[in-house]
């Protein structure tokens, strides 16, 4: 099976990325428990000042986004470094940030055949993706400065599935959403800074109208075709 084959190559990035309402974490829990890779949800490492920014109808700037972006890239390095050492993840992550598979495979993680991790994230422009790369690394004013140093860009492999759809679906599906901070006049925003990534490297694009498992299908088979050329 394709997924068979993804977990025997070596230790992977995927980022979930979109704008608000299209389903990041649906298609990345559903990654999470085919693939057996953790996942951990972006919104989740906000710090309080910009999920009141966020909560209040204001869009975030880029000096709000770096030190989170920056972040999560830390924090998913952190994750696959513990699981190449077979470990736990180490104590200074917050639990509730990292989501393990919840199935079978959840009780046997020595089945687990490659280190890795799905992060979910907007990911909006080139220059925030690159940061998740590791290509970019801003300053980080968080106290993980005692965490594992990060690896190599190249050590980490980062793709990113762009799950695109229509700004009316995207505003029906904001506007349905009962208490997140995200506010359906937040689309129109996001959709102004989205820099579409289709054509970068390493881009998996799938459709906000199709299923979950239609869209599951289409990145499992487009990360084996590309992890086997990595």
């Amino acid at each position: 099976m394709a997924e068979e084959n993804l977990k025997a190559h070596k230790s992977v990035l995927i980022i979930v990325m979109g704008v608000a309402g299209t389903g990041k974490t649906t298609l990345a829990k559903s990654l999470s428990e085919t693939l057996d890779l953790p996942y951990i949800e972006g919104d989740e490492l906000h710090p309080p000042a910009n999920i009141e920014k966020m909560s209040a109808g204001q869009p975030l700037t880029d000096a709000d986004r770096e030190p989170w972006l920056a972040l999560l890239r830390t924090t998913a390095e952190h994750l696959v470094v513990e699981q190449q050492k077979e470990s736990r993840p180490d104590p200074q992550l917050e639990p509730e940030h990292v989501h393990e598979p919840s199935g079978e495979s959840a009780s046997k993680p020595a089945l687990r055949r490659r280190a890795g991790a799905l992060v979910t994230c907007s990911a909006l422009r080139k220059y925030y993706r690159d940061i998740l790369r590791g290509e970019l690394r801003p300053n980080l004013p968080e106290p993980v400065h005692d965490m594992e140093p990060p690896v190599p860009p190249a050590a980490l492999p980062t793709y990113f599935v762009y799950i695109k759809g229509e700004r009316e679906l995207l505003l029906e599906r904001v506007a349905k959403r009962q208490g997140h901070y995200m506010k359906a006049n937040m689309v129109d925003s996001q959709l102004e800074i989205l820099e579409n990534p289709e054509g970068e490297d390493g881009v998996i694009v799938v459709g906000m109208d199709e299923s979950t498992e239609q869209q599951q299908e289409k990145v499992i088979q487009a990360l084996k075709d590309l992890t086997e050329r990595v």
